[in-house]
């Protein structure tokens, strides 16, 4: 993985599947094989959002930092930024959405899975908390993901609330791959790659970007399966 790729800007690792979303080519028979598991038990998984290209990503904070996007709190709330500072509002964009270059979806080893055949008619995915929680129509399906994904080498890089992003209970991430993106991701490559960049608040992300690197960048879930 070159600096582009795990930053977003190269496609070269990238394989684009039927249905549109992307993941990194050498992940694609570990994908297959966990389909067909959870086919079997009774879910038919899919990706909600896989590959994200830097471009998208940096569409998304824009939007959000400058209100044209909702931005969310622990309780669903939408917050209000025009009371907020530089700072909070930063932090508050990052409690569910990445900084573009850092994002995880840019490496193609990490995916928003559900499933579909468990909504019910005219309902529609919202990648909210709630889905997955009990008596949500992802519960299972949660449940079923924590006790088998192992086996083919996923995990869950935001399982738990350690201050950073918020708990992701559809983010799945695929160890072999994504364990050696991160050993190649550093702080100076972001921000070299966020200061070539016209992106909303960039004054204050760069100041703050050893802080936030810390808290919401690194700050998952770490599992090797060698």
């Amino acid at each position: 993985m070159n600096e582009k790729q795990l930053t977003g800007q190269d496609t070269g690792h990238i394989h684009f599947l039927e249905q549109g979303p992307g993941i990194h080519r050498e992940m694609l028979p570990a994908w297959l094989a966990l389909e067909q598991a959870a086919k079997a038990a009774g879910f038919n998984l899919c990706i909600a959002s896989g590959f994200r290209d830097f471009s998208r990503q940096l569409s998304i904070w824009n939007r959000k930092f400058c209100g044209e996007l909702a931005v969310k709190d622990d309780n669903n709330e939408v917050v209000c930024l025009e009371n907020l500072s530089d700072k909070e509002c930063i932090h508050a964009i990052m409690r569910f959405s990445a900084l573009p270059g850092a994002s995880r979806h840019h490496w193609g080893t990490d995916i928003d899975v559900y499933a579909p055949n468990l909504l019910t008619e005219g309902q529609k995915l919202q990648l909210e908390p709630w889905e997955y929680e009990q008596d949500g129509p992802f519960a299972e399906l949660r449940l079923w993901l924590e006790q088998n994904c192992r086996e083919f080498g996923f995990y869950f890089p935001y399982n738990t609330d350690r201050g950073g992003v918020a708990i992701e209970p559809w983010h799945l991430s695929y160890a072999p791959l994504a364990n050696q993106c991160r050993q190649a991701f550093s702080l100076e490559l972001l921000t070299k790659e966020l200061a070539a960049q016209e992106i909303s608040g960039k004054e204050s992300i760069l100041a703050l970007l050893p802080e936030l690197y810390q808290q919401y960048i690194v700050n998952t879930a770490e599992v090797n399966f060698e």
